[in-house]
């Protein structure tokens, strides 16, 4: 593979395209009474019977066959050689034939919850080598590109904000587990650069075709059916939008300012608005409290299903998805995000009803057989069942009131095998974040005296 911009360099370009927006934490926010002030984790999956060593067992098996298994039919890790960093290595959407910020960033969480810190500085280095825009002419200068073709060359010159949160948090992690290393080892500070970058980044505008390193050629992308190639300027800026305190769907034009629910992630922003950039923490805090109550909003009273995208009110986004406003693949994950959120801080009053709610309709289409997408009134849209989805509503039981709703989602995961096959990588991953969170093994990683020297080895 072809030598790119290193991306220490990208700290210089970052600093030329921030425009600053200073803000000041008055009050330090509350620390509320879930793990986060506990330190302790509920173990769902123990709740239902199943021993430690059973439960550590089903969670190795998991990594090593998604890891580590046969490359054609069970892995979504790839190693691909090395370069002056180390070992690259990427995780992969096998349907798609493609490596997305969303995946990458997933791995690198997953890594640093099993404590496996080749792979994760191995997603870390390739993500580094050929996602990262740095070329100053491309206004998404300073994000990650959300979809490389797995030799490293580009499918799209922008960037998605998911991977971007899910990049900052991991790495946040990563230098309170291991300690910050040098250049983009320096765990900590790469997590400022992207936390900083994603509110602070200029409004940027160009003109495709546009480059994702300045020695590339320029990126021209695939005509799709329905959505022809624009070839006019384009607009880039914040990832956030600081009225609503939400995080956008895509960081651009006018067009691009609603958001997606399953983005929100107010478990991270409350640690954003502790360990993040001193100038953003106030936001940050906002930014979960605002979170939470979208969450009420954004989901249907009766079947708890969200949009794929939403506008700031938490309506039904109609964009060129034809799944906006329905309960899509996106949308799954949003369930689990209010459920982490409320076993980490136990803030939001809502959680509970929301995890009910969703879990009393879907138990209503069976466990083992409702549909991955709906209309949000509960109309089914598909006849496939997903173990992603059945992955997100098992973590939702963290917020669900203890019974037999949520012990049937638990027993259905503790039941479904490892995906494989072509829909591993999707399916696999939220599976496998499932198994951490419901086990109480995916957990806030604290800055202690230990992170002060890196360290080397896996478990």
């Amino acid at each position: 593979m072809p030598k790119r911009v290193p991306a220490s360099a990208l700290l210089l370009l970052s600093i030329a395209c921030v425009s600053q927006q200073p803000s000041t934490i008055t009050t330090p926010p509350t620390d509320g009474t879930g793990a986060y002030s506990t330190n302790h984790y509920r173990n769902l999956l123990a709740e239902q019977g199943h021993t430690q060593k059973q439960i550590d067992a089903k969670i190795d098996a998991a990594f090593q066959q998604l890891f580590h298994g046969d490359k054609s039919s069970q892995a979504i890790y790839y190693e691909v050689g090395s370069n002056t960093n180390g070992p690259l290595a990427y995780i992969t959407d096998v349907a798609n034939h493609d490596a997305r910020t969303e995946g990458m960033s997933y791995g690198m969480m997953i890594a640093v919850q099993v404590n496996k810190k080749h792979e994760f500085d191995a997603i870390w280095n390739w993500a580094n080598t050929y996602m990262l825009v740095t070329d100053p002419n491309n206004p998404s200068v300073g994000y990650f590109a959300w979809s490389m073709n797995t030799d490293g060359t580009p499918r799209s010159d922008g960037p998605a904000p998911d991977g971007e949160e899910y990049f900052a948090m991991s790495l946040y992690f990563a230098a309170n587990r291991w300690g910050s290393g040098q250049g983009i080892f320096d765990y900590k500070a790469q997590a400022d650069r992207i936390l900083s970058n994603m509110r602070h980044h200029g409004m940027l505008t160009g003109t495709p075709p546009f480059h994702i390193h300045p020695e590339d050629p320029p990126f021209i992308p695939t005509p799709r059916p329905g959505r022809p190639i624009n070839n006019s300027p384009r607009t880039v800026g914040p990832m956030v939008n600081e009225e609503s305190k939400m995080i956008l769907f895509v960081p651009g034009s006018d067009r691009n300012q609603f958001t997606d629910p399953s983005y929100h992630l107010p478990a991270f922003y409350e640690l954003w608005s502790r360990w993040g950039p001193a100038e953003d923490r106030a936001f940050w805090s906002d930014a979960a409290t605002t979170s939470r109550t979208f969450f009420a909003r954004a989901t249907n009273p009766t079947t708890g299903l969200a949009p794929d995208y939403a506008n700031f009110d938490g309506t039904p986004r109609v964009s060129f998805n034809p799944n906006s406003t329905n309960f899509s693949y996106d949308s799954w994950r949003t369930a689990s995000n209010w459920a982490v959120d409320y076993s980490w801080w136990h803030k939001d009053s809502e959680a509970p009803i929301l995890s009910d709610r969703i879990q009393k309709f879907l138990l209503s289409q069976g466990v083992s057989t409702f549909a991955d997408q709906y209309t949000l009134d509960g109309t089914p849209l598909s006849k496939r069942h997903s173990t992603g989805m059945l992955a997100t509503t098992a973590t939702s039981s963290l917020a669900a009131t203890p019974g037999p709703t949520p012990k049937a989602f638990l027993d259905e995961l503790w039941n479904t095998p490892i995906p494989s096959g072509e829909q591993r990588y999707y399916d696999g991953m939220l599976y496998l974040m499932s198994l951490l969170h419901t086990s109480g093994q995916f957990r806030i990683w604290k800055p202690t005296t230990a992170t002060s020297k890196p360290l080397s080895a896996n478990r």
